[in-house]
């Protein structure tokens, strides 16, 4: 089986002033973080790891901060790009792993909830992703908010139910070659394609 990593990283400092979301989720805070779109800093890295996955480039390549129909964007648009891409290149997520590095606000009362709506966002199971926090502990990063994100993506394989449809079309080939083999055999009648019908079509109404 085809199987691909895809690596994502993103930071953003805290400002004043400014809604927080992360994970697409809106946090009761007194700073948000900035970005030229909402500057959720998870979205963006699984957005950037997905798109690595498939050597696709990254979220700057489709979405440029330079572009001002960006400003304030929903990151929940450039997700979904990236899972587009993902399903044009014949692949899907397995499974989703990230870890958010920041002093506050506290992930862990909502981890289970922001699980939830990212694997939503995601199309896939909750036990499909997975939401780690930690706190940059003697870094000096307390004002800003990282978060690294790793993609375990896979080629979409033929269904079962296709292949056995296949299996069956082509048996059923075989035994029409096979009953071909027998009249020629038996009764001098020719393969198809060739010598005279065995009925008149003419007269067949």
């Amino acid at each position: 089986m085809d199987t691909r990593i895809g690596f994502g990283y993103d930071s953003h400092v805290f400002k004043p002033g400014v809604p927080l979301r992360i994970g697409g989720l809106s946090f009761d805070h007194p700073e948000g973080l900035a970005g030229h779109s909402d500057g959720d800093v998870l979205l963006h890295a699984v957005t950037d790891a997905i798109l690595g996955a498939i050597a696709a480039g990254d979220i700057g390549t489709f979405f440029p901060p330079s572009e001002p129909r960006w400003k304030d964007a929903d990151s929940a648009i450039f997700l979904n790009l990236a899972l587009e891409e993902l399903s044009h290149a014949g692949f899907q997520l397995v499974n989703l792993d990230t870890t958010l590095i920041l002093a506050q606000p506290k992930i862990s009362p909502i981890a289970g909830e922001m699980r939830a709506h990212l694997a939503d966002l995601l199309g896939v199971t909750m036990n499909r992703v997975s939401i780690k926090a930690k706190t940059p502990e003697g870094l000096n990063l307390d004002h800003v908010a990282q978060c690294h994100a790793i993609a375990l993506v896979e080629r979409i394989q033929v269904d079962d139910c296709e292949k056995s449809m296949s299996a069956v079309i082509e048996s059923q080939r075989q035994l029409e070659d096979v009953v071909e083999d027998l009249l020629a055999s038996v009764h001098g009648v020719s393969k198809r394609g060739g010598g005279d019908p065995l009925y008149d079509t003419e007269d067949i109404t």
